[in-house]
C-alpha cells in the first residue's frame, strides 16, 4: 500500500542521512592522517640530512687516524709480539697446571675408576648376552618341545630347571640400558641411582640361587630321557652356546651378586670420601653384601642336606642320624683297620671281620656329630658295620700324642 512504502521510504532515508554522516567523519580522519604522514616525511628527511652530516664528519676524522698508524708500524710490531708473548706464557702456564694433574694421585685414581666402570659396563653386556642364550637357545625351545604331540620334558620340569632366568634376564637388560645411558652423558657419570633401581629386585636372585642344586639334579634326571639328551645336544651345537654347556650357563647367575660387590669395593676405593655418590655406594655395597651371605647360608644348608641325603641312599641299611639338618658333613675317605697285636684286645675292639694279621679298608664318613665307618662290598655298595659303625663324637676327647713311638 502507499502508507507502506512511505515507511520504506523514510527508513531507507534515514538509513542514507546515516551513511552520510559515516563519509563525512572518514573523510575528516583521512585527512588528518594525511597531515600526519606529511609531517613523519619531513622529520624522516631531516635525520638523513643529519646523518650524511655525521658520516661526512666520520670520514672526515679516518684519515688523520690511518696516517697516525701508518705513521708507527714499530708500535704494530711490538704489539703483535706482546701478543705471541702473553699467548706463550699462558699456553706455558695451562700446560704446567695440566701436567701437574695429570701426574697426581687424584687424576691417576679417577683413570682407575673409569677403567672399573667401563668394565662393568663390558661385563653387563657379557651377562646379558650369556641370559639371552640361556631364555632363547634353551628355555623357549625345551617350553614348546614341552607342548609337542610328545614331548620329551614336562613343564614342571622346565620350569624347576630354569625357574625365574628369563625375569632376571629381563631385569639386566633395563640395568645394561642404564648403564649405556650414563656412560652416553660422559664425561658426568652416576651411578648409584642404578643400584637403587636394581637392590629392590635382586630377591629374585634369592629364589633362583635356592633352586640352583635342585635344577641341576632335575636336568640330570632328564638327561637319562635319550630324546631329550638328542633334543639338547642340538641345543648346545648352536653356534651361540660357542661350545658350552646349559649347566655353565645355569652357573653364570650365582656369580652376578659376588661380581657386583667386587666392583662396588674396586669402585669405592678409587671414590673420594666427599664424592656425591660414596653414601648411595656404600649403601649398595652393604645391601649386596647382606643379600649375599643370606644366599651363602642357604646354599650351604641346602647343599648340606643333599649331601647327608646322598650319602644316606649310598648306605644300603640307611642311616636314620643323617636325617638330622643340624648334622653337618666335614668330609670323607677310606681309612686302614690295622689288627691289634694282642689277641684279646682285637676280640673287644674288632670291627668288623678282620683277621689277626690282614690290614683292612674302611670307607669313612665324618661329620659334627659322628662319625660312620662303612664296608665296600664287591658290587661297590657300602654297609654299616654292625658293631661300632655308627661313633658319636658329641662326648668324645681329642688327645694328641706327643710321642711319636
Amino acid at each position: 500500500s502507499y502508507s507502506d512504502i512511505l515507511i520504506e521510504r523514510e527508513v531507507l532515508m534515514q538509513k542514507y542521512i546515516h551513511l552520510v554522516q559515516i563519509v563525512e567523519t572518514e573523510k575528516i580522519a583521512a585527512n588528518q592522517l594525511r597531515h600526519q604522514l606529511e609531517d613523519q616525511d619531513t622529520e624522516i628527511e631531516r635525520l638523513k640530512s643529519e646523518i650524511i652530516a655525521l658520516n661526512k664528519t666520520k670520514e672526515r676524522m679516518r684519515p688523520y687516524q690511518g696516517n697516525q698508524e701508518e705513521e708507527d708500524p714499530d708500535i704494530k710490531k711490538i704489539k703483535k709480539v706482546q701478543s705471541f708473548m702473553r699467548g706463550w706464557l699462558c699456553r706455558r702456564k695451562w700446560k704446567t697446571i695440566v701436567q701437574d694433574y695429570i701426574c697426581s694421585p687424584h687424576a691417576e685414581s679417577m683413570r682407575k675408576r673409569n677403567q672399573i666402570v667401563f668394565n662393568m659396563v663390558e661385563a653387563e653386556s657379557e651377562y646379558v648376552h650369556q641370559l639371552y642364550v640361556l631364555v632363547n637357545c634353551f628355555l623357549r625351545p625345551l617350553r614348546m618341545a614341552a607342548s609337542s604331540k610328545k614331548p620329551p620334558i614336562s613343564h614342571d620340569d622346565v620350569s624347576s630347571i630354569f625357574l625365574n632366568s628369563e625375569t632376571i634376564m629381563f631385569l639386566h637388560e633395563i640395568f645394561h640400558q642404564g648403564l649405556k645411558a650414563r656412560i652416553a652423558n660422559w664425561p658426568t657419570l652416576i651411578l648409584a641411582d642404578l643400584f637403587d633401581i636394581l637392590l629392590p629386585m635382586l630377591n629374585i636372585y634369592q629364589e633362583f640361587v635356592r633352586n640352583h642344586q635342585y635344577s641341576l639334579q632335575v636336568l640330570a634326571n632328564c638327561k637319562q630321557n635319550r630324546d631329550f639328551d638328542k633334543l639338547l645336544k642340538q641345543y648346545e651345537a648352536n653356534p651361540a652356546c660357542e661350545g658350552r654347556m646349559l649347566e655353565t650357563f645355569l652357573t653364570y647367575p650365582m656369580f652376578q651378586i659376588p661380581r657386583y660387590i667386587i666392583t662396588l669395593h674396586e669402585l669405592l676405593a678409587h671414590t673420594p670420601h666427599e664424592h656425591v655418590e660414596r653414601k648411595s655406594l656404600e649403601f649398595a655395597k652393604s645391601k649386596l653384601e647382606e643379600l649375599s651371605r643370606v644366599m651363602h647360608d642357604e646354599v650351604s644348608d641346602t647343599e648340606n642336606i643333599r649331601k647327608n641325603l646322598a650319602i644316606e641312599r649310598t648306605i644300603v641299611e640307611g642311616c636314620d642320624i643323617l636325617l638330622d639338618t643340624s648334622q653337618t658333613f666335614i668330609r670323607q675317605g677310606s681309612l686302614i683297620q690295622v689288627p691289634s697285636v694282642e689277641r684279646g684286645k682285637l676280640s673287644k675292639v674288632r670291627l668288623g671281620s678282620l683277621s689277626l694279621k690282614k690290614e683292612g679298608e674302611r670307607q669313612c664318613f665324618l661329620f659334627t656329630k659322628h662319625f660312620l665307618i662303612c664296608t665296600r662290598s664287591s658290587g661297590g655298595k657300602l654297609h654299616l658295620l654292625k658293631t661300632g659303625g655308627v661313633l658319636s663324637l658329641i662326648e668324645c676327647t681329642l688327645i694328641e700324642e706327643t710321642d711319636a713311638s
